[in-house]
């Protein structure tokens, strides 16, 4: 019963954040000011912009299209629920492990940079991709369950809407248009959505 409140509370508050697209940080003009060039980063390689690599954050925008994939893949699943086994083929992947498997270019120098990335963007990018990772699986597993067409559609449709904002807000961090060190966490955004709530 605890896990199925949590998920009600959990899709309330999401809707209420596609209802309100204020409150997420990304539309505060405070969180849009271009964050400071990380120390480090540039001496990696002076080829970053080459490799399609931020120079200013040391991260690519080519890790995104992992979760680009789920959000079509989710989108197929809202229109034909017979696709969920694509959805379910889909793996988490780390920027790491996103990058060591792909064709990219730059590969190796992405996965340098991220590693020399400053920590506070690194780690706000990798609480971001987690919080989209983990929606992605408790959506796969509340579709396994006995939820009718309807509304596995609805769900499907629900997470896609929720995992373009959480994107969006991804790709701001990796192109450097969100100071990541003053940034609110995703706990924070909540606790100020529940503020509002009251």
């Amino acid at each position: 019963m605890a896990q199925e409140e949590a998920e009600a509370a959990t899709i309330a508050l999401l809707d209420d954040v596609i209802a309100c697209p204020e409150a997420l940080p990304a539309n505060r003009s405070a969180s849009l000011s271009p964050s400071p060039k990380p120390p480090g980063v540039l001496t990696v390689s002076p080829g970053l912009a080459d490799a399609n690599i931020n120079p200013a954050t040391g991260l690519a925008s080519d890790y995104l299209n992992h979760f680009h994939e789920a959000i079509m893949l989710l989108e197929m699943v809202a229109g034909c629920p017979d696709c969920l086994s694509d959805l379910n083929s889909w793996q988490p992947l780390t920027y790491r492990e996103h990058f060591q498997a792909s064709r990219f270019k730059g590969r190796d120098l992405a996965i340098a940079a991220y590693e020399a990335a400053a920590p506070a963007t690194r780690d706000y990018l990798d609480t971001l991709t987690d919080t989209m990772t983990s929606m992605i699986e408790a959506t796969r597993a509340s579709m396994a369950s006995d939820l009718s067409p309807e509304d596995a559609a609805i769900l499907a449709e629900r997470a896609a809407t929720w995992l373009k904002l959480l994107v969006a807000r991804a790709g701001a961090v990796i192109n450097g248009n969100v100071d990541a060190s003053h940034s609110d966490t995703p706990q924070d955004m909540v606790d100020r959505l529940m503020e509002r709530a009251v």
